[in-house]
């Protein structure tokens, strides 16, 4: 059956990138990036995105590896202020704990700027981001419409550190709270890993066998704890909620193992990244923030 998709817009900010970067003429530039993870398919593609928009623009893009590790990403942006880049992308695996590494840059008069995560930190020059509290009502009224009535679920958050996936958390759960037959009756924390989810909720599906649907943080935890459904012959009777949008998740919508994932493109995201800071680095520093858009894809 056909993938039905709910379009949500960039912002106005966002829109007006495009136009503001063909006004203003572009140097050659060195930009850092640290991302959280390099096997993430969401990270693959946004560096991909970050790699081939900072080319067309006669740039230089040097990553730095972080893998979930603070302390590799720490070190890998202290290295990429060491050698003197222009500006710095990151995606922090710790709102707080990266906060050297913004130290840092601000230090050495770097621009550095979040992207799909955000940080704690006051040294934070710009957030290339989600409406993080809202697409998690989103997911939590899409899920509300979806059980309807009285339903106990579960929820697989994310990393415990990292303030994303708690703002997601948080939208979401004050969406199902408007909803007093629907309980959360089990929640935790978890790196975003198919190995996880899968671990997590065999778990749960043997703890509170009554569970109808599964929030989960991100795509890799949704397909691990698909995996796990699956396995317990469950498939179709829980409700599974990703995000992300990556193809293999998509797949799974389609196939019926997901209930939905919410598309937040890192290909645009990435183009995004490197548009805004192009921006700041000739001379628009109106901002300090810039917040892409996000696709609800589910199956009808």
């Amino acid at each position: 059956m056909p993938i039905t998709r709910r379009f949500l817009a960039l912002t106005a900010t966002a829109a007006l990138l495009c136009q503001t970067l063909l006004a203003a003429p572009l140097h050659a530039e060195v930009l850092g990036v640290s991302l959280a993870s390099d096997t993430n398919p969401f990270y693959v593609a946004m560096r991909k995105s970050i790699e081939a928009r900072a080319a067309e623009i006669g740039w230089e893009a040097r990553f730095v590896t972080a893998n979930e590790s603070v302390a590799a990403q720490v070190q890998g942006v202290e290295d990429l202020v060491a050698q003197g880049v222009d500006g710095i992308l990151i995606s922090p695996i710790d709102a707080v704990a990266s906060g050297p590494a913004y130290e840092a840059a601000a230090a050495a008069g770097i621009p550095i700027m979040s992207i799909a995560r955000q940080a704690a930190s006051a040294k934070q020059t710009a957030a290339i981001a989600m409406d993080e509290v809202g697409i998690g009502h989103a997911i939590g009224d899409w899920l509300a419409t979806r059980l309807g009535g009285t339903a106990k679920i579960a929820m697989i958050t994310g990393p415990s550190g990292a303030e994303t996936f708690r703002n997601l958390a948080t939208g979401f759960a004050e969406e199902i709270a408007k909803h007093p037959g629907i309980e959360v009756v089990f929640r935790k924390e978890a790196p975003l890993s198919r190995e996880q989810g899968l671990r997590i909720a065999e778990d749960l599906l043997v703890a509170h066998p009554e569970v109808v649907a599964i929030y989960a943080g991100n795509d890799e935890l949704a397909l691990g704890v698909a995996q796990a459904v699956s396995a317990a012959g469950l498939t179709g009777k829980i409700v599974i909620t990703g995000l992300n949008g990556v193809p293999p998740a998509k797949a799974a919508v389609a196939a019926g193992e997901l209930g939905m994932t919410v598309e937040i493109n890192p290909v645009a995201w990435g183009k995004l990244g490197v548009d805004t800071m192009a921006k700041w680095l000739a001379g628009d520093h109106g901002f300090d923030r810039v917040n892409i858009g996000h696709t609800i894809i589910d199956r009808k």
